[in-house]
């Protein structure tokens, strides 16, 4: 029984379309946990961002997500912690407020700094064996393993355990993760890093089709669950909370708190575009805004916006083409490469 954090070798690195971390002040970190497929990512702004967040599911699991309302006092946080383990993992937050107080990172209480870490899970306990989660150690170790380095993607940090397509049963499944990517406009950059465990199917918008989801009974194809359901197939019956698509977006540009909040909403653009069914009863999807302010200017919130959105969604494609084919126990998860 031993743990992890080094890449998987069912993962990849890349730099092509860019990463979040081509974010000035951004700093990324993944634990893997080989006990089980599960992990956290922490995304680290050690001079503090302004940030904001949108929750669009119905069955969120979040930690301090409520001092991100931008009529509340605190306008700065440190770091956001994705994990898997559903609402047991978000003690991995804790592992980051120790490792990053220990680095005198925080805000000046008087008495000492404090480090501010919002945080969302996924859930990802139907892989394997779900007594083993994200916990305040694993939190530590993905912050002494953060960098500016592109983070790697597919089945590892908070995408180890993902899966999508699980609108007609886990058994219908395929294997997703985690996937990042950026987007740069007159000297800003936008960058999302994304883990994706959605209840429904990932469409590449360029083409319209599915490129990862449900498949048919005997599991040698694509269904597309959209269409699957409005020619009335019944689903499975889903578990609340046991899906979920979360991730940080990142900018360097000089934004509000108010504005970061906006931008969290318009982020949700990518996930609409990219997964269908999205946002359902079964999902907590959640997305959070940092803003470093480096740049020093701003193209505008409708460019941001625009922005947001599309590094949202190219990130989701990462995640799922990134992602490799897994067995756990009776399980098997194939992953887009397979169709």
């Amino acid at each position: 029984m031993t743990r992890t954090a080094s890449p998987s070798p069912r993962s990849t690195r890349r730099r092509a379309a860019g990463a979040i971390t081509d974010v000035a002040g951004i700093e990324v970190g993944q634990f893997t946990d080989t006990r089980r497929p599960t992990g956290c990512s922490v995304v680290i702004a050690r001079d503090g961002a302004v940030a904001g967040v949108d929750v669009r599911g119905a069955a969120p699991g979040t930690r301090e997500t409520d001092l991100l309302e931008p009529t509340h006092l605190v306008d700065r946080v440190h770091a956001i912690v994705l994990a898997g383990g559903s609402a047991w993992g978000l003690e991995a937050a804790t592992g980051a407020v120790r490792w990053l107080e220990e680095q005198g990172v925080g805000f000046d209480v008087g008495v000492g700094r404090l480090p501010l870490v919002p945080a969302a899970v996924l859930f990802d306990l139907m892989v394997g064996d779900a007594t083993v989660r994200p916990d305040a150690p694993a939190g530590y170790r993905a912050c002494e393993l953060a960098s500016t380095n592109a983070p790697a993607e597919g089945n590892v940090g908070a995408g180890t355990g993902a899966c999508v397509g699980k609108v007609f049963g886990m058994q219908r499944a395929m294997k997703c993760g985690i996937g990042t990517a950026s987007v740069t406009v007159g000297g800003v950059t936008v960058g999302a890093l994304i883990a994706c465990n959605a209840v429904g199917d990932v469409i590449d918008p360029g083409t319209g089709k599915v490129i990862a989801g449900a498949r048919t009974r005997s599991g040698k194809a694509l269904i597309d669950s959209r269409r699957a359901l409005l020619r009335g197939e019944a689903p499975a019956s889903v578990l609340a909370g046991s899906n979920t698509t979360i991730g940080v977006i990142a900018t360097d540009a000089t934004i509000t708190k108010a504005q970061a909040t906006r931008l969290a909403t318009m982020a949700h653009d990518g996930l609409a575009r990219t997964i269908n069914p999205v946002h359902t009863m079964s999902d907590g999807d959640t997305l959070f805004v940092l803003g470093t302010g480096r740049a020093g200017t701003s193209p505008g919130m409708l460019t941001l916006g625009t922005m947001a959105a599309e590094a949202t969604a190219l990130a989701v494609l990462r995640a799922t083409r990134a992602a490799a084919a897994i067995t756990v126990g009776k399980l098997h998860l194939p992953c887009a490469s397979d169709f």
